[in-house]
């Protein structure tokens, strides 16, 4: 996508970050052996091979996921974003959690090499972060899950309709966090962080 000279610091930090977060979510789901590794393809991206979907359905689901955030990360109304892999009974077995922050203040030019370079440092430690996930069970689901800082209205924004409630159960115990990559400059911060049921966590 081209860069538009008339957009805000705001604007611009938004669009970079969510075409960084679906090349992300699509290396997690490769990561993770959701689908074989032929229903990707490989592509470069901030000068790094990253993973394409090539199934038209899964390439869809997650663009249009991270994309329908756009208006709302601008705004600073989106606090994290998440791949959460769940069990048959809807309760998370592990999640990937991308921590968001955009200074809605920030009034100079974004420039758009460093943060693609810090950004890119996260691709990097995801492709060798295997060893820190868990095996998944036999029966699992994963989805896009964002949480808000406030929930916008639906009347307000169409952008709202196409994201519902989740049926995703929550932990009843802290969660267990393994931190993979943080970033933090104007006027962007990022965190990248895996979350895992803690061990008093009771079971299901």
């Amino acid at each position: 996508m081209d860069r538009k000279d008339n957009q805000s610091p705001q604007g611009e930090t938004a669009r970079i970050l969510v075409e960084f977060l679906e090349v992300a979510i699509t290396s997690i789901v490769f990561l993770k052996g959701v689908y074989p590794s032929g229903a990707f393809e490989r592509r470069r991206y901030m000068n790094l091979v990253v993973q394409r979907a090539r199934h038209p359905q899964l390439r869809d689901y997650i663009h249009s996921a991270v994309f329908g955030l756009l208006p709302f990360i601008q705004k600073g109304m989106v606090e994290r974003a998440a791949v959460i892999f769940f069990n048959t009974d809807g309760v998370p077995v592990e999640r990937f959690v991308f921590k968001l922050a955009v200074n809605l203040s920030y009034g100079s030019k974004v420039e758009e090499a460093d943060l693609e370079f810090s950004l890119r440092s996260f691709l990097i430690k995801l492709s060798v972060s295997e060893s820190l996930t868990k095996v998944l069970p036999r029966d699992y689901r994963w989805e896009i899950t964002a949480y808000f800082r406030s929930l916008p209205e639906a009347s307000a924004n169409k952008d709202v309709e196409q994201w519902i409630p989740t049926d995703t159960r929550q932990w009843e115990q802290p969660p267990l966090l393994t931190p993979i990559k943080s970033m933090s400059s104007e006027p962007l911060c990022v965190q990248l962080y895996i979350e895992h049921p803690s061990l008093s966590e009771p079971k299901p």
